[in-house]
């Protein structure tokens, strides 16, 4: 699987789920249920920390600057915007390449393990994400955060 493939893949799971949460704020909104902003929400969570993760790593990996890295990570931000960033990235080159599996530095070694190990990489990802998700789900909504630390 090259970057541009798992980005764009990433990308657009992202978006959807952007979809699936509004539709649940739109039902919660209408007073018809708020199971949609439950199952949506969580799955939304999970597909924003998985680009999230994805950026990171497909940034460093082709050498993108910091300043792209952080538009990426950005647009997950805002509704459909990864798409668009996806697209973006796209046209100007940014995901053309393979993954870099030597190189020097902190960065390009661990980016090179991760390719090498991509198994073990693959349930450390995963696990690191289910922890931060379920320490998010623990702490619910950011709305509730100061209550639960005051």
């Amino acid at each position: 699987m090259t970057p541009r493939l798992l980005y764009r893949i990433v990308a657009t799971a992202e978006a959807i789920t952007w979809t699936v949460l509004i539709i649940g704020l739109i039902l919660r909104a209408a007073g018809v249920t708020e199971l949609g902003v439950r199952i949506g929400g969580g799955v939304h969570g999970f597909a924003f920390l998985c680009y999230v993760l994805v950026t990171l790593f497909a940034g460093l990996n082709l050498s993108w600057r910091p300043k792209i890295i952080l538009a990426g990570l950005g647009s997950a931000i805002v509704p459909w915007a990864t798409i668009g960033f996806d697209r973006w990235a796209e046209r100007r080159g940014l995901l053309d390449g393979d993954w870099q599996r030597e190189g020097e530095g902190r960065l390009a070694r661990l980016t090179g393990w991760v390719l090498r190990h991509p198994l073990p990489a693959a349930a450390i990802a995963l696990a690191a994400v289910v922890v931060v998700f379920g320490t998010l789900l623990w702490l619910g909504p950011p709305s509730g955060w100061p209550t639960r630390f005051s």
